[in-house]
């Protein structure tokens, strides 16, 4: 069986959410937290660390994700979460492609540069912990990514998750998967995939085509079908059968999503979540563009779940 992993996207799949999507879906057996920006020891604040607390994330197996460039800051960083919560995991966020992390020379912005990219690598795989890096295919083209491939394959990192866009390109279009064969002809490194696995059917011709890959990342096709793991492995194939059965299941996991959320933020903060939520809920239900405008014109939570309980596929 395929090894599932749920993606880090930050501010959405965090202990809150991951928990919620456990107790409702099967499938996910690994996740990687959304990032944590690197520190200086006396920077370092551990309350502002629950995501990766253990107490949070008892069911599932979890690698905290750093944000950062400088070598020393990762050290300090990673001693710390050592220390405070027992991880001997860690995985570097060389992938976002967001422009206020990019400007930074963070996420994907620091790829067209390989030495400052090394630099890191070799500072945190001299710690006795497992290093791991999630990255594209470059920033701007190509050549960036296999030169930093050519560069991590001396050293001992646990994996490597490739997403196979150019950084510069968002996640816009399809992945380029004729590239990705060529970084995995370079690649010496456990691989695990990430990008754009939003049905079964997707999954199924990328492992037909790559059957060298065994873990997969699901990102966003979790967000627009929160039981797409499960499906993958094969089970609970008779929930699209019903309609009223797939309205029943969709309903206990967002009731009991937003009273999890109700319980850690605001109704102003929850209500912007579903919003951001129901832009991948929409997919699910096939929603019209009309029907998911309305729903994000709400301007209370109150007006929110008004809204989305008459939607049509809610009175099936």
């Amino acid at each position: 069986m395929p090894k599932i992993w749920l993606a880090p996207l930050h501010g959405i799949t965090l202990y809150h959410f991951r928990n919620c999507l456990l107790r409702h879906s099967g499938g996910i057996q690994a996740a990687i937290a959304p990032f944590l920006p690197v520190c200086p020891t006396e920077k370092l604040n551990v309350r502002k660390w629950p995501d990766i607390n253990p107490e949070n994330n008892k069911n599932l197996e979890l690698v905290p994700q750093l944000m950062g460039t400088v070598p020393a800051y990762f050290e300090d960083t990673m001693k710390a979460i050592h220390d405070t919560y027992g991880y001997a995991r860690f995985n570097w966020n060389l992938g976002c492609p967001m422009a206020p992390i990019v400007r930074k020379k963070r996420g994907c912005g620091l790829m067209p540069f390989p030495d400052e990219v090394e630099a890191v690598v070799k500072a945190a795989t001299h710690l006795p912990f497992q290093f791991s890096v999630k990255m594209r295919l470059g920033m701007h083209s190509e050549a960036e990514g296999l030169e930093i491939i050519r560069r991590l394959n001396d050293y001992p990192l646990e994996f490597v998750v490739i997403h196979p866009r150019l950084g510069d390109r968002h996640y816009e279009g399809t992945p380029d998967l004729d590239a990705l064969e060529r970084f995995l002809d370079v690649c010496k490194h456990i691989v695990i995939y990430s990008g754009d696995i939003n049905t079964v059917e997707d999954y199924q011709n990328l492992s037909q085509r790559f059957p060298q890959i065994d873990q997969w990342m699901l990102g966003r096709g979790m967000l627009r079908n929160p039981f797409l793991a499960e499906l993958i492995e094969g089970q609970n194939k008779n929930i699209y059968c019903d309609d009223s059965q797939l309205v029943v299941k969709f309903n206990e996991f967002y009731n009991d999503l937003v009273q999890t959320l109700l319980s850690f933020r605001s109704e102003n903060g929850v209500l912007s979540m579903l919003k951001e939520l129901w832009h991948y809920f929409a997919f699910f239900f096939h929603l019209s563009e009309e029907q998911l405008q309305s729903l994000l014109r709400s301007q209370t939570l109150s007006e929110f779940n008004e809204k989305q309980k008459s939607l049509p596929l809610f009175s099936l």
